[in-house]
């Protein structure tokens, strides 16, 4: 039997893709989906000069509109319909579960199963919408006046029925990605949202790959630089893989049974504690807490009189914040630890879990079932968590820092290198599931047909 599941992984090739027709339409599904959101970050806002915000753009790059430029795919350079992404939907899943974890009737909510699940993925689409509004709204005034000490104007005809078409056009860009995100999720392959995301991160690869060699070959950028960097993005993905499959294994034992030959026999099987239980979410939630203030400051200096109280404090708010100075890692890294603690809480139940346990028989040897099994499991739980956290911490922060010093193209900094082999790990695992349940498939129906010939 056991040779038979080795051979049968064995086979899990591409070979196989030829006859797991549901699985390619799933993929195919996926990749026209994200190619209609590469299309879309190509269609500027109405009323908008193109031209003259690229302009723009690269007189202020380097600030925090840089990372959010990242996330979105180089939507925000160009002030697309879909510049803000699916950020603002992320930050509301943030407001919307710290609100189901600490209100008591978000919390009875939580606990209704799938009709809970729906009410709160509605409210969390509500408040994407809700902040969608505001952050398009200051995006609109601060293209008004962007650009005017430069004496370059990017919005044509700037005024009230500019903004209201901006922000109209920025709430259904972003709804629609939305859309395209739960449509990939059930029609696709893989996490949709998350596609989304590591699709905008992985469009910038060519400019920075062009960037790269441009410098290396103006001398801009040393050799030695170019192969340290090398050699770090290829030390962090092997980490990160590494790190992703890192797990601590809990023993169970189950009583003893009757076994067919009559023999007494106890079952014993493992419960796995990922390293990194929260994955890929507490550096998205910590950028995003970030994005979010800072892109309003950022757009709002443009408004303000600089030379005024007010202007002064937008100012020195983005000084300090600006992407690697001290207090913006300081803030980040706090962010990244507390959402792993916050996350693995949400997703792992320490007392659902001893409950299940306890009712199928199963225990923690030298450890009581119930009570005492939760308070293990959280015990246990706690360190790992700790472990994970600095490993995340670790990662995203240190390589964005020698980023910033060195002044390099935000491409691959710890977080997008994060997210891509984090998403590429969950999307080939998904795929050689679906080759394994239709390669099961195809076994079941081989064996009732020789069942029927017998």
């Amino acid at each position: 039997m056991a040779s038979r599941a080795d051979n049968l992984a064995s086979n899990l090739n591409l070979a196989n893709f030829s006859k797991a027709t549901e699985l390619k339409n799933r993929i195919w599904f996926t990749v026209g989906a994200l190619i209609v959101f590469r299309f879309l970050s190509f269609v500027p806002l109405p009323g908008v000069n193109p031209l003259i915000l690229e302009e723009l753009y690269n007189q202020t790059r380097g600030g925090i509109l840089d990372i959010f430029n990242t996330f979105s795919g180089g939507s925000l350079q160009r002030m697309s319909l879909i510049a803000l992404g699916v950020m603002p939907y992320i930050t509301a899943s943030i407001v919307v579960q710290l609100a189901a974890s600490l209100h008591p009737s978000l919390m009875a909510l939580k606990k209704e199963g799938e009709a809970g699940r729906k009410k709160l993925n509605q409210y969390t689409r509500y408040g994407a919408v809700f902040l969608t509004i505001i952050q398009g709204w200051f995006i609109a005034s601060g293209l008004e006046a962007y650009g005017a000490q430069s004496g370059l104007q990017a919005v044509v005809q700037p005024g009230m029925m500019f903004r209201v078409g901006a922000v109209i056009s920025l709430v259904g860009g972003t709804m629609f990605l939305l859309w395209l995100g739960e449509q990939i999720t059930s029609r696709g392959i893989g996490n949709g949202v998350s596609l989304i995301i590591m699709a905008g991160i992985i469009a910038q690869m060519p400019t920075f790959i062009a960037n790269l060699f441009e410098g290396g070959r103006s001398g801009s950028i040393s050799a030695f630089v170019i192969v340290s960097l090398v050699v770090m993005i290829v030390g962090l993905i092997l980490f990160i893989c590494f790190m992703e499959r890192a797990q601590r294994r809990l023993l169970i034992q189950y009583p003893k049974r009757a076994s067919a030959k009559g023999m007494m026999q106890a079952d014993r099987s493992h419960l796995p504690l990922k390293l990194n239980t929260a994955g890929v979410i507490p550096p998205i939630f910590a950028s995003s807490l970030l994005l979010l203030p800072l892109t309003i400051t950022q757009f709002a200096g443009n408004t303000v009189n600089q030379d005024s109280t007010a202007g002064s404090i937008i100012v020195a708010l983005n000084q300090y914040l600006r992407h690697g100075q001290p207090l913006y890692m300081a803030l980040y890294a706090m962010g990244i630890l507390f959402f792993t603690f916050f996350y693995t809480a949400v997703v792992f139940n320490p007392e659902e879990t001893s409950e299940n346990l306890k009712r199928n028989g199963g225990f923690i040897p030298g450890i009581r079932p119930g009570r005492n099994t939760a308070v293990y499991l959280d015990y246990v739980l706690t360190r790992i968590t700790v472990i994970g956290g600095a490993y995340l911490t670790l990662v995203c922060v240190i390589p964005e820092y020698i980023i910033a010093q060195t002044g390099i193209s935000l491409f691959f900094g710890g977080t997008s290198l994060l997210i891509v082999v984090n998403v590429t790990v969950d999307t080939i695992t998904q795929i050689q599931s679906h080759l394994l349940a239709h390669q099961y498939g195809d076994l079941i129906k081989k064996a009732k047909l020789k069942g029927r010939m017998r």
